[in-house]
């Protein structure tokens, strides 16, 4: 077969999301069955999260995905994204993350340009590596997908993205003739890539990507990483960082949030992996040490000193920990008049 290879190029800023004048405040939904709620119940309580999210003057939604664990019920976050973008009408809503590892990169860039195109913009496409679990074994991508692949699948999927007339490839995991993706982009759907790593900042920045960091990293790692990323990369880009968003009692929230996290003891590995062993309470402990439940005032501050030590100026909030639905809707109307608005004060 004979057919253009899929290479990295150089960072190219049409790829990039546009960056941020002021500060932009997410809400972060992994649809977890917390405090006893059922997966069809945690997907219903988050669609009612991301309408409140909009009502409460948040500016965005980004979805989690897992599969064959109850820790998150959301298994497409391409799928969700597209139900909540009909249900809402002003926020961005995006993938945190779509696995490459067990997606055709071609698939999945059809459906981001799909949802571009009928939301109007609202799409933001977040990918991810994954991990070395059970779902490479079930969708037949293997492990190799997940040690070789990412870089493979990344560069297909921009170049699908990007619009540049047919795509081909002729690679050690995908080859194929040239093909016209339809409906062809309107205009360049943002991408951003989950990072654990500095070497994945790296694979990001090469290619004018932004990155997705999640709540596990302090500080001190995120600027590493984030340093790590701006070595490489030629273009100004707008990262995300996540954080734990909760003003509840101490307490109350270290026990939700504890029994929530043991739900990751399902995952079924192909392979080693540092989390594997994982000491569930003391992770829980470092979360809550890393992001305190505060009142409103003092996360504000908080998050405020968070955006001046990284430089990120988009910031996705986690709060399914607060409880109940009825809690966490609490605390996202709590957040919205008393937490938004000092941000942006602080930043505009």
């Amino acid at each position: 077969m004979t057919a253009e290879p899929v290479t990295a190029e150089p960072a190219d800023p049409v790829r990039a999301a546009p960056v941020a004048t002021e500060l932009a405040v997410d809400l972060f939904l992994v649809c977890g069955q917390v405090g006893g709620l059922s997966a069809a119940a945690a997907l219903t309580a988050a669609t009612g999260y991301a309408q409140a999210a909009e009502a409460a003057g948040f500016d965005g939604v980004w979805l989690a995905e897992h599969h064959f664990i109850s820790y998150g019920s959301c298994p497409s976050a391409v799928a969700l994204a597209a139900y909540l973008l009909g249900r809402t009408s002003r926020i961005r809503v995006g993938t945190a993350a779509a696995i490459l590892s067990t997606r055709h990169p071609i698939a999945l860039a059809e459906e981001a340009i799909l949802l571009d195109v009928v939301s109007g913009g609202r799409f933001a496409l977040g990918v991810g590596r994954g991990g070395p679990w059970v779902d490479l074994e079930v969708f037949g991508t293997g492990l190799p997908r997940y040690e070789q692949g990412f870089t493979e699948s990344l560069d297909l999927l921009l170049r699908t993205l990007s619009g540049d007339g047919p795509v081909a490839a002729d690679g050690p995991t995908f080859a194929f003739r040239p093909v016209s993706v339809v409906p062809a982009p309107v205009r360049p759907v943002p991408v951003w890539v989950a990072a654990t790593s500095t070497a994945t900042a790296r694979t990001a920045a090469e290619r004018g990507l932004p990155l997705l960091l999640g709540v596990h990293e302090d500080l001190a790692g995120r600027r590493a990483m984030l340093d790590a990323h701006a070595e490489h990369c030629r273009v100004r880009v707008e990262h995300v960082s996540a954080h734990l968003a909760l003003t509840g009692d101490p307490g109350r929230v270290r026990r939700t949030l504890a029994a929530w996290l043991r739900r990751t003891g399902e995952y079924v590995r192909l392979a080693p992996s540092p989390s594997a062993s994982r000491d569930i309470d003391a992770y829980a402990d470092r979360l809550l040490g890393l992001h305190p439940p505060a009142p409103a005032a003092r996360l504000a501050e908080r998050l405020s000193q968070a955006v001046e030590a990284t430089g990120v100026r988009r910031l996705m909030l986690l709060v399914e920990a607060a409880g109940d639905p009825a809690e966490v809707g609490d605390t996202i109307q709590e957040l919205g008049s008393q937490v938004l608005p000092v941000l942006r004060g602080a930043r505009s």
